[in-house]
C-alpha cells in the first residue's frame, strides 16, 4: 500500500509559486529611480514643461547666434517672400525676415512673463500676509482687492497702458497691477487657515511679535501655493502682453514681438498665413508648456494630490 506524502507549509508555497509563475515567466524586480533623474521620471509634466521653457530661455538668450538677418532691417524688394531654405519662416509686408523676428520676440514674451510673476508674487504676497494676519487691516485691504478684481486683468491693463506711452516696462507695470488681486486673495485664503494652527497660538502666547510670526510660521507655508501660482501668472502675463501689442496698447511696433508680429501680418491673414502662424504656434508652445509646468508643480507641492507611483 503506497503511503501518502505529507507536504510542508514551506513546499506548499514554493508548489503554488512555481504552478502560479513559472521560472521564465517572473520578472526582476523594478528598481526604483532616486535624485534628480528618478524626480523628472515620477513628474513627467514638470519634466517636459521645464524642458520646453529651458529651450524657449536658451534660444532668447543666444538669439543672435541662431539667427541670420537683423530683425529690424528693412528690404521692400524681398516682401512677402514664402518660407524657404533661404528664408525659414518667409517675410513680412516690409521685407523683414518673420525668423529672426520670432526668435527674438521670445525674449519680451519671456522677460514680461518672468517679471510680472516675480512682481505680482511679492506685492500679492505682502499684501496677502498682512490682509490676512492682521485683522482690522482685512477688510479695508480686501475691498480695495475686490474693487481691482471687478475690472477684467485686460480692460485694467488697457486702462493703464493708455495713461502712459508704450515699452515693455510700462505693460510688464500695467499686468503687474492687474494680477496683484488674484495673488493677494490667494495668500490670504492661506493665511487664514495658517493662523489658527495651534503652533501660530502657542508663539502668539509665548509673547512672540506678529513680524516674527509671520516671518517664521506663516511665511514658509506660503511658498509652495505661490510657486504654483507664480506659474500660471507667468503664462497668463505672455497672453496679456500679446494682446496688448496685437491692439496697438503694448509695445511698440519697432520692437519684435510675438504680438506685434501677429498685428502686422493680420491684415495678410488670408493669402500670407505664416506671418501670423509661426508666432501664434511659438506662443502657444510656450504658454502651454508654462502651464504644464505649473500643473507638475502642483501636483508634487500638493500632498493630497501627489502621484503615488
Amino acid at each position: 500500500m503506497a503511503s501518502a506524502s505529507v507536504l510542508s507549509p514551506g513546499d506548499v508555497s514554493a508548489a503554488n509559486v512555481a504552478v502560479a509563475a513559472p521560472m521564465g515567466d517572473i520578472m526582476p524586480p523594478v528598481k526604483a529611480r532616486h535624485g534628480f533623474w528618478g524626480f523628472l521620471y515620477r513628474n513627467p509634466s514638470i519634466a517636459i514643461g521645464g524642458a520646453i521653457v529651458l529651450t524657449m530661455v536658451l534660444m532668447a538668450i543666444f538669439a543672435p547666434l541662431l539667427t541670420y538677418a537683423d530683425p529690424t532691417s528693412l528690404a521692400p524688394a524681398r516682401r512677402t517672400r514664402e518660407p524657404s531654405a533661404q528664408y525659414w519662416f518667409g517675410t513680412d509686408m516690409l521685407g523683414r525676415d518673420v525668423y529672426s523676428r520670432v526668435i527674438y520676440g521670445a525674449r519680451v514674451s519671456l522677460i514680461v512673463g518672468f517679471s510680472v510673476a516675480v512682481l505680482a508674487s511679492i506685492a500679492g504676497l505682502t499684501i496677502g500676509l498682512v490682509s490676512g494676519f492682521v485683522r482690522w487691516a482685512d477688510s479695508i485691504i480686501m475691498r480695495v482687492m475686490d474693487g481691482m478684481m471687478s475690472i477684467p486683468p485686460i480692460l485694467l491693463a488697457i486702462a493703464l497702458m493708455a495713461l502712459t506711452r508704450g515699452s515693455v516696462q510700462n505693460v510688464i507695470i500695467a499686468i503687474t497691477i492687474a494680477e496683484v488681486p488674484r495673488v493677494s486673495r490667494l495668500v490670504r485664503g492661506v493665511v487664514l487657515s495658517l493662523r489658527e494652527q495651534p503652533y501660530v497660538d502657542a508663539a502668539v502666547a509665548a509673547g512672540t511679535r506678529t513680524p516674527v510670526i509671520i516671518w517664521r510660521h506663516i511665511l514658509p507655508n506660503t511658498i509652495a501655493p505661490m510657486t504654483v501660482q507664480a506659474t500660471f501668472i507667468c503664462a497668463s502675463a505672455m497672453i496679456v502682453e500679446s494682446i496688448l501689442s496685437f491692439i496697438g496698447a503694448g509695445t511698440p511696433p519697432i520692437i519684435p514681438s510675438w504680438g506685434n508680429i501677429m498685428a502686422e501680418g493680420r491684415a495678410l491673414w488670408q493669402v500670407k498665413p505664416y506671418i501670423v502662424f509661426f508666432p501664434a504656434v511659438f506662443l502657444s508652445i510656450t504658454v502651454l508648456a508654462v502651464n504644464m509646468l505649473g500643473d507638475g508643480l502642483r501636483d508634487t507641492l500638493d500632498p493630497r494630490m501627489a502621484k503615488r507611483i
